[in-house]
């Protein structure tokens, strides 16, 4: 029996049609009741819209990555701040010639945490290198902000190894571009903070926190409670820079004023290498893979 064309043709017509044809001869920008509901920014921008606008936020992403085959992410956070170890020898050597103490200082700085850059970038390449073995549903896949610094790093690491790497990044009063090591077509923008934060779990199997600022501390701390209070599933939390993250937080003060129990601190783990710390969640999900 010959297939009749008819029938794959869908009953609606699609909005990108509609669309096109509202569209000649509009200015975007203005607000104009004739346009169609879902084509006018100024509708779209309203206070009383703000539900459709989480809505979308939610389900862009989402669709993208289930088109894309990415089911499972290893997360890595950090400060946007760090630079590669050429870039921070590069900057000190300009201080020193400058003969500006406070630039020489930061220039030092710079250097010492180029460290992280560069494990960043190594433990990227691991996770990418091991998990290339694996079925399609079971891959991991790298998970960052998008952004500089620890963010670079590890997707740039993704890449080095061959593999996509999902971006999650935020429109800031100063803008914060993608880095040029993100896989294009899962590379996100996001308004809201919290939509932001819930991507970042919705997929993660692991969350790798190296030294950062507010940002690595706010989104941390979320993650801690989430899985503290039972609303999110266990999975391994690493401090990546033991010295750092015990000089800045002393958990066990916590336990002994009784704001955690001794129990909450097996939710993390610190880790001092890109080795250890894959380690950590190859022992945590029973992998058996090439390290």
């Amino acid at each position: 029996m010959p297939s009749n064309p008819e029938l794959k043709v869908p009953s609606l017509p699609h909005a990108w049609a509609d669309l096109q044809a509202d569209a000649q001869g509009t200015d975007w920008l203005q607000p104009e009741a004739h346009r169609l509901a879902f084509a006018d920014p100024e509708f779209l921008l309203r206070r009383e819209t703000r539900g459709i606008r989480f809505q979308l936020e939610m389900l862009k992403p989402d669709l993208a990555q289930v088109e894309a085959g990415i089911e499972h992410t290893v997360v890595v956070f950090g400060s946007a701040r760090f630079v590669d170890k050429a870039s921070a020898q590069a900057q000190l050597q300009a201080a020193e010639q400058s003969g500006q103490a406070q630039d020489i200082l930061k220039a030092q700085a710079a250097v010492r945490n180029a460290d992280y850059y560069e494990k960043a970038r190594t433990f990227a390449q691991l996770v990418a290198k091991s998990c290339s073995c694996l079925p399609a549903d079971e891959k991991l896949y790298i998970c960052t902000g998008g952004g500089p610094g620890i963010m670079e790093a590890a997707n740039r690491g993704a890449q080095e190894s061959g593999a996509p790497s999902v971006a999650l990044n935020i429109a800031l009063p100063h803008e914060q571009h993608p880095n040029p090591y993100v896989t294009p077509d899962l590379s996100f923008k996001f308004h809201y903070f919290a939509l932001r934060k819930m991507h970042f779990m919705m997929r993660a199997k692991a969350l790798v926190a190296f030294p950062g600022g507010f940002g690595t501390l706010d989104e941390l701390f979320e993650v801690m409670t989430l899985v503290q209070t039972g609303k999110a599933r266990p999975v391994p939390i690493l401090l990546f820079g033991s010295e750092f993250w015990k000089r800045l937080i002393d958990m066990d003060v916590l336990v002994q004023e009784g704001t955690i129990s001794l129990e909450d601190l097996h939710l993390f783990h610190y880790v001092d290498t890109p080795q250890a710390a894959w380690q950590v969640i190859c022992d945590f999900y029973a992998l058996s893979l090439p390290k």
